[in-house]
């Protein structure tokens, strides 16, 4: 695919001196100035001022007596009003400003990885509010959650391009959320040129990647960890990966030597993905990939069959909090057949990435999935996200990866 060069937008020259204000009622500035990121709608003077300003608009914060908190992003439209981006309000914010905060988070990176496949930023966890940059070798894929970040999109695509000089850059702007900031879906090649299947490189296997289609930005680097653990433990076994997706679970384990492994999931691509991944690492003889819904195939199979490894990472069952209370029993039913297709002294993995979600409530709803099945367990394990994916310390919202492995009686 080549490139589409309708992307660009001039997002204005930022001025501190003339950018526009917005002011925050008697005492809302307490949490702000305790480091959370984020002010809502009904901690900001919503006047006539602050209502007109266009979705994304750069502002200085002022509390109430009009002192100066710092730099954000505004939308006068969303609960989540502003995010910010500087706590120096007289930092004016373009090219060099997204270029020092991207060379911070590729300094990390290269600490962390041999490899140059992985999250570059982890927005607001690495000062880019709702900005998400995935890199794979010389391919970027950039995703704008936020109006703020859709507005600044030219000058964040131009530092990456000095930066890193990609062959490609593509924009995934398809994220649900988008829809709350009042921001249209797109999927598009940016710049350069991008065609197919991208291979990525992660514990050393080689995987597929679809990065215009596949789900999220194309490849799942949180759980880049994980893989590797669950991996650690698959010598010998036989291996059952609920939802599969293009194969990161079950092609680790099958590579560390997994007698057989059994992939399900419920999207021909991916599936399609995860038998091409298996081939290119010589693994495709002990791998059978399957579709399938989770739910279904666990209770079939638990009437006829056990396996010594059982993977369970599903899509977020609670997008919003409203669904919280559904998610926690779908969580507590896939627990419960989970366990119920586990071998005795067998290891299950169970994972939620829904964020409305914590970790108290996944643990004990997974804990009550198990009892449901009459199923004893040990905690091997508690973990979240690969290290790429870096915690805002006043955000817990960020995270929202939750992992538990167990050993089962």
């Amino acid at each position: 695919m080549s490139l589409d060069t309708t992307v660009a937008r001039d997002p204005g020259t930022d001025d501190p001196a003339s950018r526009p204000s917005v002011i925050l009622l008697p005492g809302k500035h307490r949490r702000a100035e305790g480091g959370h990121p984020w002010i809502y709608s009904n901690e900001v003077r919503m006047d006539a001022g602050a209502k007109a300003l266009a979705p994304g608009t750069l502002v200085t914060l002022r509390r109430a007596d009009e002192s100066a908190l710092g730099v954000a992003t505004f939308n006068p439209h969303t609960l989540l009003a502003a995010r910010f981006l500087d706590r120096d309000a007289g930092r004016p914010i373009g090219r060099r400003f997204f270029a020092r905060r991207l060379e911070h988070a590729l300094k990390l990176r290269e600490q962390l990885f041999d490899v140059p496949y992985y999250r570059l930023v982890h927005a607001e966890a690495d000062g880019l509010p709702g900005l998400v940059v995935d890199r794979f070798g010389t391919v970027l894929v950039v995703q704008s959650n936020a109006a703020g970040m859709s507005r600044l999109e030219p000058l964040i695509l131009d530092a990456l391009g000095h930066l890193l000089k990609p062959e490609a850059i593509v924009l995934r702007n398809d994220s649900p959320v988008r829809a709350l900031e009042g921001l249209a879906s797109e999927t598009k090649v940016a710049s350069g040129r991008f065609e197919g299947p991208i291979s990525v490189q992660e514990n050393g296997a080689v995987f597929l990647a679809d990065l215009l289609a596949g789900q999220k930005t194309g490849w799942f680097f949180d759980q880049r960890g994980n893989r590797r653990f669950v991996a650690s433990l698959a010598h010998g076994a036989r291996l059952l990966d609920l939802y599969c997706y293009s194969g990161g679970f079950a092609v680790q384990a099958a590579r560390a030597g997994a007698a057989a492994v059994l992939g399900i999931d419920r999207s021909e691509p991916a599936l399609a993905l995860a038998a091409e991944t298996a081939k290119l690492n010589g693994v495709a003889d002990a791998c059978i990939f399957r579709r399938g819904e989770a739910f279904t195939e666990a209770a079939r199979l638990a009437a006829c069959e056990r396996f010594d490894i059982v993977i369970a990472d599903p899509p977020a069952f609670a997008k919003s909090h409203k669904e919280v209370p559904p998610a926690l029993r779908g969580y507590r039913k896939l627990a419960r057949l989970a366990a119920s297709v586990t071998a005795p002294g067998g290891i299950l993995f169970l994972a939620s990435c829904s964020f409305n979600v914590g970790q108290a409530e996944f643990a004990e709803t997974v804990r009550r999935g198990l009892g449901d099945a009459g199923r004893s367990s040990r905690i091997l394990r508690v973990a979240g996200a690969d290290a790429d994916h870096p915690i805002h310390p006043a955000l817990p919202e960020t995270a929202y990866l939750k992992t538990l492995t167990l050993a089962l009686d």
